[in-house]
């Protein structure tokens, strides 16, 4: 909302030197958060001229120009720049005569744009200065001639006649100066001048004046014209419209042009100029908060019916878009059909025009739901529709009708007509029960009873005395009419707290409870997140929206191998995705690494370690399945607005939550070593995903076991399946090794890239309560080494897995360190070497003890495979 500072000033009690800052830091200590400061670009030495000759030129380009001499200082004064009162100016305008008081930006000027206005030699002439335009001193669009003052109601008739010289820029309005704050949704009385005046007051003590209640005697009461609220289906138990005032301007002059100063006003708001009637009725919305809508009488057919629409209704808007229209939307209508969205935008068959003489005001309380409802399913935000889904003052529409009334009468030299309607709203006494100490209980403070009264009172609500049950002191308050957000003691208590001021709350630290802190879970997820990332891969976060084509191919992390290849996956839909072309919520980390690989990739980052954690979505078992394998959570998943839905339907809301196990993924890209004197290069693999995979179970105590694996994302001799250890079998917890390389190709990555996924959130479920840790010993190691042969079906890591279990508590450590097929080795057969470490805790081991130990792996590993040791 900006609030020019002149206009602030009529309803409030300004200081005479204010600044806007000043204003900014005065409403901020009430709870406004400060935008911006608004002026108008225009500076400089810009005055009231009089055209004192006018000299058509022709030139040679078949464009005709005025030689003009313009006085621009009283006669035997020097000009605002220093000058002659004199100057010879050229203008390509034709809309003005000799006599006539326009604009003249002189030497020095500065217009907005940063155009700097100086002495320069144009068409023959030196042109010592320029008569301005509307659209050059950024006051409208206008840009067919220059501003002739009187056309704009200066004059000597009406004692305003500008003095030649006189500043023009104060003349218009425009040395005032704006200032810009946001609204919060719960304070729609503060889109408003009325309303940011009264804060104003709140917040500095300055006495307010309501303009409402200056106007309220004035009320001319319209009748006869008819109008008809006719929702007979409420949506949702909702009246769409509540009341409705319409008043009656005959014989306006559409020719009038709106008065610079209200120009100048609408312009610091953020508003344009458009026409008389409509400026006014926009700076009425803006001044008092109830937006209005002016109708040309004679485009009317018959009285004005307030309903919903029916199936298959369109309504052409002010805006020349054809809109079909909902059955849930609000219509003004007259015996010709729809002729405005309520609320919202009016239509095209009905707006006022430059042949416009006779206008019907319409002044209306519409339900804020109904209204955020039609604006939002329309894409069709407006001033009004943003009043109005924010609370308007139901009580205020009679007055502000009354004043558009007074302002068509003074300003269009229109003339009020007894025709009109007027429906008021009944008022709503709704009872707030606040006990007084519960406001210090709730804040901490130590208000005094007299100032959280005196707080309450100042925003306009009416108090009376009450006693507990317990005989403690209380309030029964009834909220003013354009404050509908108080409707409970804490939104009492937040108004007690921002009138007497923030700083008395005390700043007070809480104390954490002894003995609490980060869950287990927690625990082990920063620590798998700081394990990672000291690995060296670069934590990223990425969007959990995916297409059905990357479902098909990521799927979930583990477990869907034996899929068939592009079949669907089941997947939770959006109902309103953020983007079409991905509708889906994720089910696996992947997708969303490829695409910030493609991010950095195009931006010349091609060597790359990516790591994500995250939620996964995993949609309800009891969901139904639509034909894209999507999960269907039911036809009616969405509670009514404005009402808060049964614990029954929480409940059941609750229970369609898709589960969101927790992933970890990395993606590794280009090389893991970089080119350098003495070293070549070498590009991440398979081995490097493996790697990295097991690094971060180990952050969590689990020991992944690897297993030859298969998924559709990923190469299929280039795959492991990683497994962990619960309750006495194995569990598939994630896979690892290189993506696909027609993936990588059509993702536009350079090379291989090697991947991983676990489930982490299984992980830590399973992880050990107490890792299990080995005392060192302080006797020396004895090292072996084995070679076995097998056929080449059997898993290396079963065999591994096998040689340890045979081998006894003696075997320290145990790993493949080569795979051999060749000569000297059987087809289809390969041989094993692994590297064993033995040592006891006690003594210093024999060789001979540590053969022994070896052996019985290799009892082991032949048992279960026919394992043979190589000769």
């Amino acid at each position: 909302m900006r609030i020019p500072l002149s206009w602030l000033g009529e309803h409030v009690e300004l200081p005479q030197d204010v600044t806007p800052e000043q204003v900014h830091a005065d409403l901020v200590r009430v709870g406004f958060e400060e935008e911006s400061i608004r002026r108008f670009e225009a500076d400089g030495p810009i005055v009231v001229g009089e055209v004192l000759s006018r000299e058509p030129e022709p030139q040679s380009n078949g464009k005709t120009i005025n030689w003009c001499q313009v006085r621009v200082a009283p006669e035997g004064s020097r000009a605002a720049d220093g000058g002659e009162d004199v100057r010879g100016i050229v203008c390509g305008a034709h809309n003005f005569e000799t006599g006539d008081k326009v604009v003249v930006t002189l030497p020095g000027a500065v217009l907005p744009g940063d155009f700097r206005i100086a002495a320069r030699k144009t068409y023959g002439h030196v042109s010592d200065g320029m008569i301005a335009s509307a659209k050059e001193l950024a006051l409208g669009e206008d840009h067919d001639g220059i501003i002739v003052l009187s056309r704009l109601g200066f004059s000597a008739e009406n004692g305003t006649e500008p003095e030649v010289g006189a500043d023009a820029l104060e003349l218009l309005g425009m040395r005032d100066s704006a200032v810009e704050i946001n609204v919060t949704p719960d304070r729609g009385y503060a889109f408003s001048i009325r309303g940011v005046a009264r804060e104003y007051g709140h917040a500095t003590g300055a006495a307010f004046t309501d303009p409402v209640l200056a106007l309220e005697s004035e009320l001319g009461h319209g009748a006869g014209y008819p109008v008809t609220l006719d929702d007979r289906a409420p949506i949702r138990g909702r009246e769409g419209c509540i009341g409705f005032v319409a008043r009656v301007v005959r014989g306006i002059d559409p020719a009038r042009p709106t008065p610079p100063w209200m120009v100048a006003r609408l312009t610091l708001a953020g508003i344009r100029s458009i026409s008389l009637a409509v400026d006014i009725s926009n700076y009425v919305m803006l001044e008092l908060g109830q937006p209005l809508h002016a109708y040309d009488l004679a485009k009317l057919q018959g009285g004005i019916v307030v309903r919903r629409a029916t199936a298959g209704e369109t309504l052409v808007t002010l805006d020349d878009k054809e809109r079909a229209l909902d059955v849930e939307d609000l219509l003004i209508t007259d015996d010709s059909g729809p002729i405005g969205l309520a609320g919202v935008m009016g239509g095209e068959d009905t707006e006022v025009s430059a042949a416009t003489t006779d206008v019907l005001i319409e002044a209306a309380a519409f339900d804020p739901v109904s209204i955020a409802r039609t604006s939002r399913r329309h894409k069709l935000p407006s001033e009004a529709s943003r009043r109005y889904e924010r609370g308007v003052d139901p009580q205020v529409g009679a007055v502000a009708a009354q004043r558009m009334v007074d302002l068509l009468v003074e300003l269009a030299g229109g003339t009020a007509d007894s025709l009109g309607c007027e429906i008021r709203p009944e008022r709503v006494r709704a009872e707030v029960l606040l006990p007084l100490a519960r406001v210090n209980g709730l804040l901490g403070t130590d208000y005094r009873d007299d100032e959280i009264r005196g707080a309450i009172e100042m925003i306009g609500c009416e108090l009376q005395d009450h006693v507990l049950a317990d005989g403690a002191p209380a309030l029964v308050v009834v909220p003013p009419s354009w404050r509908s957000d108080l409707s409970r003691p804490a939104d009492l208590i937040e108004e007690v707290a921002r009138i007497v001021g923030y700083e008395r709350i005390p700043s007070v630290l809480p104390v954490a409870p002894a003995g609490r802190g980060l869950t287990r879970a927690q625990r082990l997820r920063r620590r798998a997140a700081n394990t990672i990332t000291a690995f060296g891969l670069d934590e990223v976060q990425s969007y959990p929206f995916v297409s059905r084509a990357q479902l098909d191919l990521f799927g979930a992390s583990s477990g869907d191998g034996d899929a068939p290849a592009g079949g669907p996956v089941d997947a939770v839909r959006l109902a309103n995705p953020l983007d079409g072309e991905a509708p889906f919520l994720r089910r696996s980390l992947l997708p969303g690494l490829v695409g910030a690989a493609q991010r950095n990739v195009s931006r010349g980052l091609t060597d790359l370690a990516l790591v994500e954690l995250g939620a996964v979505f995993v949609p309800p078992t009891a969901g139904d399945a639509a034909e894209d394998g999507a999960a269907v959570l039911g036809t009616d998943t969405v509670p009514p607005l404005a009402e808060r839905p049964s614990d029954e339907r929480l409940a059941e809301l609750n229970a369609s939550i898709p589960a969101q196990p927790l992933h970890a993924a990395g993606l590794l890209l280009g090389d893991a070593v970089a080119k350098q004197p003495g070293e070549a290069p070498r590009a991440y693999d398979w081995a490097d995903a493996l790697d990295a995979a097991r690094a971060l179970a180990a952050a969590v105590a689990i020991e992944l076991v690897v297993r030859q694996g298969a998924h559709r994302a990923f190469h299929p001799g280039r795959t492991a399946e990683l497994c962990a250890a619960v309750d006495g079998g194995l569990e598939v917890v994630g896979v690892a090794g290189e993506l696909l390389p027609e993936l990588v190709a059509e993702s536009h990555l350079p090379g291989r890239a090697a991947a991983f996924e676990l489930d982490l959130g299984r992980l830590i479920a399973v992880a050990p309560r107490e890792p299990h840790t080995r005392q060192l010993s302080t006797y020396p190691a004895a090292t072996q080494d084995l070679t076995l042969v097998v056929d080449t079906s059997v898993p290396a890591e079963a065999v591994l897995a096998a040689v340890i279990a045979g081998a006894g508590d003696l075997l320290e450590h145990a790993r493949i360190v080569d795979d051999y097929r060749g000569a000297g080795v059987a087809d289809g057969q390969r041989a094993l070497t692994f590297a064993l470490r033995f040592r006891a805790e006690d003594r210093t081991l024999k060789a001979e003890e540590a053969t022994e130990a070896k052996l019985a792996g290799v009892a082991a590993a032949e048992t279960a495979f026919g394992a043979k040791l190589r000769e």
